[in-house]
Formats: C-alpha cells, sequence, structure tokens
C-alpha cells in the first residue's frame, strides 16, 4: 500500500483526502532532520511538509522510493527543486489556500500602526494612558503600495480599495491590475507615494535585502512597512535605524532572515522594544480555514500523481493532465529531455506487443514526463528494460481507475 508520511502538524484535511484514496497516513507533529529525516522517509512513497523542514539533495537521493513531496503551504524554497526534478520527484504546494488570511492579517496590521495601537497598548499595559490623536490616521485616503502584485497581493489590494484606499503596486512582470489599483513603473516610485508598504514577493536572489537602506529612504517620511513574504526580503538592522530615525511611523513583521525552529526554541530580533512595532511568528497563513484549505489542496495533487499520473500544480515539474483512464494499464514515465527519448519508449511499447490507446507528453528543462495508456499489461521484461535503459529516470504502472 502507497504511504504518506505528514510532519509539522499538518491538517487533518490532508489526512482525511489520502485516507479515502486508501493511502496509508503516518503524522509527526514536528520537524525532521538528518539521519532522523532519512529513517523516517525510508518505506514512504510520499512526504508532506511544512516550512521547517528542509528536503536537500542529500535527503532526496536516500530516499529511493519517493514519488512526490508535498509543499503544506506557499513556499517551496525548503526542498532542493532541481534535486527532486532530476530523480523524477515532482514537488506540490499551495499557492492560493491561504490568501485570504494572509490578506485580512496585512489590512489588520496597517489600520493598527496607522492608529499607533501597538504603542497605546503597550502604554496601557504599563499603567499609562496615552489618549492623543497625535500620529494617528484613519486608512480611508491613504495610499498602499504593494510590492509583489501576485495572489495575496493582488488581494489585498482588493481589500484595501474596499476601505478606501488608493492603491498601487510594483511587479517585475506585468499584471492585470485589479479594480481602481495601477501599476508603478518602478519600485522608488511605489515606495516613495505610499504611506503603507507591504511586501509580497518569493524569496529569490533578486529579492534578498530589496528592501535594504536605500529602498528604505526612498519611503516617504512618516510610512509604514508590512513584511508577510519572506525573511530574506528586507534588511532588519537597517529597518530598525529607520524605525530609531522616525523616518519610519512603524512596521509589521511576520517573517524573519533567521527563525526558531520549533517553540521551545527562544526568539530574537532587533526589532524587539521598539514602539509601534508588531512582530508576529510567521502567522500570515495560520487560521483554521487556511490551514484546512492547505490541506485539501495539496493532498488532492498528490493523491492525483499518484493514482493518474498528473501533475498539474508542480512546481518543478512538467504539467501533463492526462484525466481519467479507461484502458487496462497507464505508463508513466520521467525521463531526460533528450532527442529519441520518446521514440525509444514507444519502440519498446511496439516491441512488447502493446497498443498505445492515449498518450501525454510534457517537458520542462532536462526533464520529459509522458503518461501513455495501454491495451494490457506490460511484460516483466519490458518492465525491466525501461528500468535499465540510461535515458529513463523512473516508471510506474497504473492500473484502470
Amino acid at each position: 500500500m502507497t504511504s504518506v508520511l505528514l510532519l509539522e502538524n499538518i491538517h487533518e484535511s490532508a489526512s482525511d483526502e489520502f485516507s479515502r484514496a486508501g493511502i496509508a497516513v503516518e503524522r509527526a507533529a514536528a520537524a525532521l532532520a538528518g539521519p532522523r529525516l532519512s529513517d523516517a522517509l525510508a518505506g514512504h512513497a510520499l512526504i508532506g511538509i511544512r516550512s521547517a523542514t528542509h528536503l536537500g539533495e542529500g535527503d532526496i537521493e536516500q530516499a529511493p522510493h519517493l514519488l512526490a513531496i508535498g509543499c503544506f503551504c506557499i513556499g517551496t524554497s525548503q526542498v532542493d527543486l532541481a534535486a527532486a526534478a532530476a530523480r523524477g520527484i515532482p514537488v506540490f504546494n499551495a499557492p492560493f489556500s491561504n490568501t485570504r488570511s494572509v490578506a485580512e492579517l496585512v489590512i489588520a496590521e496597517a489600520v493598527l500602526l496607522l492608529r499607533r495601537i501597538p504603542e497605546k497598548n503597550a502604554l496601557a499595559h504599563s499603567g499609562g494612558w496615552a489618549k492623543s490623536a497625535s500620529g494617528s490616521f484613519e486608512t480611508r485616503g491613504k495610499t498602499i503600495a504593494i510590492v509583489g502584485y501576485g495572489n495575496i497581493g493582488a488581494q489585498v489590494g482588493v481589500l484595501a480599495e474596499a476601505m478606501g484606499m488608493r492603491v498601487v503596486f510594483y511587479d517585475v512582470q506585468a499584471k492585470l491590475a485589479l479594480g481602481s489599483a495601477r501599476a508603478a513603473p518602478s519600485l522608488p516610485d511605489a515606495l516613495s507615494q505610499a504611506d503603507v508598504v507591504t511586501l509580497h514577493v518569493p524569496a529569490t536572489a533578486s529579492t534578498e535585502r530589496m528592501i535594504d537602506a536605500r529602498a528604505l529612504a526612498q519611503c516617504k517620511r512618516g510610512a509604514i512597512l508590512i513584511n508577510a513574504s519572506r525573511g530574506s526580503v528586507v534588511d532588519i538592522d537597517a529597518l530598525r535605524d529607520a524605525l530609531e530615525r522616525k523616518h519610519l511611523a512603524g512596521a509589521a513583521i511576520d517573517v524573519f532572515p533567521k527563525e526558531p525552529k520549533h517553540t521551545s526554541e527562544a526568539f530574537a530580533s532587533v526589532l524587539q522594544g521598539l514602539p509601534n512595532v508588531i512582530l508576529t511568528p510567521h502567522i500570515g497563513g495560520s487560521t483554521e480555514e487556511a490551514q484546512l484549505n492547505i490541506g485539501v489542496e495539496v493532498s488532492s495533487k498528490l493523491v492525483a500523481y499518484v493514482t493518474r499520473g498528473d501533475t498539474s500544480g508542480a512546481v518543478n515539474f512538467p504539467q501533463v493532465s492526462p484525466g481519467q483512464h479507461c484502458a487496462a494499464m497507464r505508463l508513466v514515465n520521467v525521463h531526460h529531455n533528450v532527442p529519441g527519448a520518446l521514440a525509444n519508449l514507444n519502440g519498446l511499447l511496439a516491441h512488447d506487443g502493446l497498443n498505445i490507446v492515449a498518450q501525454h507528453l510534457q517537458t520542462r528543462n532536462e526533464v520529459g514526463y509522458v503518461v501513455t495508456d495501454i491495451d494490457k499489461r506490460p511484460s516483466d521484461a519490458l518492465m525491466q528494460a525501461l528500468a535499465n535503459d540510461r535515458a529513463f529516470v523512473r516508471t510506474r504502472l497504473l492500473p484502470a481507475t
């Protein structure tokens, strides 16, 4: 029986989805690393992780039976995607399921910071009474700059506009604006006109410390910065300096360059103790609704891959959606993207007396992926020949569903 290992307290909705598909589930509350991760992976065809478990090239090499990886979150930087693809392992994530949760947190933080609630709250807890309107503002009429206008950024824009804010966005790719949002021609242009700047970009070489001292200086005096994207995007020391100099009026940071690996580990940041600064422990998508939806979304993709060979939504792999098959058998083949690989496969099928009922092929970078429906079960000799051919990375046989 196919089995899946789910780490880091992935929502029970994922377990339910796997169980309905006849896939055995093993769960663990914590992230794993090193030998413990290798031992846990042994014998499992699938693994589900969140952001704290890292699967490097060495981990993937030591898991020869691993068929697919599910990242039950938005990001996939914790997985060596190239190494997984080279071994015929697609990686799936959940790019949409926590969009609303993150967007709501960003808007809530914008309201709190514009009203200077964090520092007033701290004063009230310590016996102070800062009943003053000085430096407190409504969101209506203010400009929010969204850096990274993807699924979350666009949703933030919709909510912000509904509250009467003016929305500008900057993205390295041309994006269709929703509502009355308009694109800024450059990052400095977006920063310079914003009362609130919110970041929604992935962790890449080009986004590392993109908000540095220079970028912060381009923000208008009294602006607010919100980062619910990735910890590598903001130079935290430069941010502290901008806050201490009162160039920025406040900040909300949900992601950090270095985060505790588990709840028992102490958290430390140079931003601790600053007034009008909200620090949250990477909880942008941590709502019951989001976790339930993520569990369903990623597990459904993994089930579709295991049972039908469907790679729709894979972040590192050719995307093929072959649908249900009515032929006797389905052959799923991962091969090197080189001339003649498909012809070689089809020649071997013909030599075995197999007729192709349907075939779906897609390639991506160095990897080719083909799903072939055939009229009868192939011989053991053919399956051995496919396993021995150096052009082929991995071949699976799926019965009719």
